[in-house]
């Protein structure tokens, strides 16, 4: 199946996607239903609501993305779900649409891990210029993941040569936005209001991993000096830091303000929340996005420089930031390392990336039989 066309559903977290993709490149539909509205005034995720949220929207964004493809259910090659990781409630609710869907219709039903379609997010957009091995930074709200990928005939391989040992960046940006009162979701919001501020303002230490683990002995150790160096990350240090500069520097009453301000507004506009901030949180915030930024891209280009790769690609919803996005550009250029970013679209979850991903599976003729399930911490190899 050259021009095979793959349904992708995706519901890993709080987005209900569905998308139809050709030939694992040519996007037919992608439809998302966002559950921020569900989730704002809790300041974060909640899984069960979340579960709930996908089963409200599942039929309706499947049907829609049908129809904006011209496609029908008869019509598609294949179907393709988030196996995981992520919400095991919440990845069930696709599995097990997509599972009915495959049977009713006697379908191929692919799984696909939700860390391999946010590299293939950004292979939607530059396949033709990519050179491997190719590095790939999966930066989001769960996950901050480095891989070397590989391709051999439509199988590719991952090597996991880092992973966050606490918080994730995108969860570390989320929580300093609920600690400063500035609205959910907050990587969006600092990311706007950190250009107002002074980004050395504030000095913030970065946590720096020893390798092998030290939790690892015998084997365990000798194992992973054996197989190359790894680069970790750690960012619950950075926003204990805010926490405690908000401390000493007695924050409290502007942020309690703030909170009392916006909770008086239905829907917050940027605007909204840059007139309830004064410059010290300004400066705040610019300071830990900027030591975040420098982070990622100082241990992401030093993998890329130990592992010699040929390109380099950033993905997940961290990958919209636009700080992020100049900085690593900037100084992959200067090492002289190809980088591509998915298209805003694509950063953030949806199932064309699902779709996507499932193309070389489905050219392989890798299906899963029906009593597969879903896996909360898939890894990806």
């Amino acid at each position: 199946m050259p021009d095979g066309t793959i349904l992708g559903i995706e519901t890993s977290c709080d987005e209900t996607g569905a998308a139809v993709v050709r030939a694992g490149r040519d996007i037919l539909s992608n439809v998302v239903a966002s559950q921020i509205a569900a989730h704002q005034p809790f300041g974060g995720v909640v899984p069960e609501l979340a579960s709930r949220e996908h089963l409200r929207a599942i039929v309706p964004v499947v049907r829609q993305a049908l129809a904006e493809a011209g496609e029908s259910y008869a019509s598609v090659d294949a179907i393709a779900v988030t196996q995981g990781p992520g919400l095991a409630g919440a990845l069930l609710v696709g599995i097990s649409f997509a599972k009915a869907l495959s049977f009713a219709l006697d379908k191929p039903l692919i799984a696909v891990n939700h860390l391999e379609g946010h590299i293939h997010a950004v292979l939607l957009d530059h396949r033709q210029e990519m050179n491997f091995p190719v590095l790939a930074l999966v930066v989001s709200g769960g996950h901050t993941h480095l891989y070397v990928a590989e391709v051999d005939a439509n199988l590719w391989s991952y090597r996991n040569i880092g992973h966050t040992r606490d918080d994730a960046a995108g969860e570390a940006f989320d929580k300093v936005a609920k600690l400063l009162a500035l609205g959910y979701p907050g990587g969006p919001i600092i990311d706007r209001l950190a250009p107002q501020g002074d980004p050395l303002a504030v000095k913030f230490q970065i946590s720096q991993m020893k390798h092998p683990d030290r939790r690892n002995f015998g084997k365990a150790a000798e194992q992973n000096v054996q197989t190359g160096l790894h680069f970790d990350f750690s960012y619950s240090g950075i926003k204990t830091a805010v926490l405690r500069y908000v401390e000493t520097q007695n924050m409290k009453a502007s942020i309690d303000a703030r909170r009392a301000a916006l909770a008086g507004i239905a829907e917050p506009t940027i605007e909204d929340v840059l007139k309830v901030c004064d410059r010290q949180t300004l400066d705040l915030v610019a300071s830990f996005q900027r030591t975040m930024v420098n982070d990622l891209a100082a241990k992401t280009l030093a993998a890329a420089q130990e592992y010699d790769v040929q390109t380099l690609i950033v993905s997940g919803g961290v990958a919209a930031n636009q700080e992020l996005r100049l900085t690593f550009t900037r100084e992959a250029n200067k090492c002289d390392l190809p980088v591509f970013f998915p298209s805003s679209m694509l950063s953030t979850d949806n199932a064309a990336m699902i779709a996507a991903a499932a193309y070389p599976k489905l050219l392989r003729h890798d299906f899963v039989a029906m009593n597969f399930s879903a896996e909360a911490g898939l890894a990806l190899r």
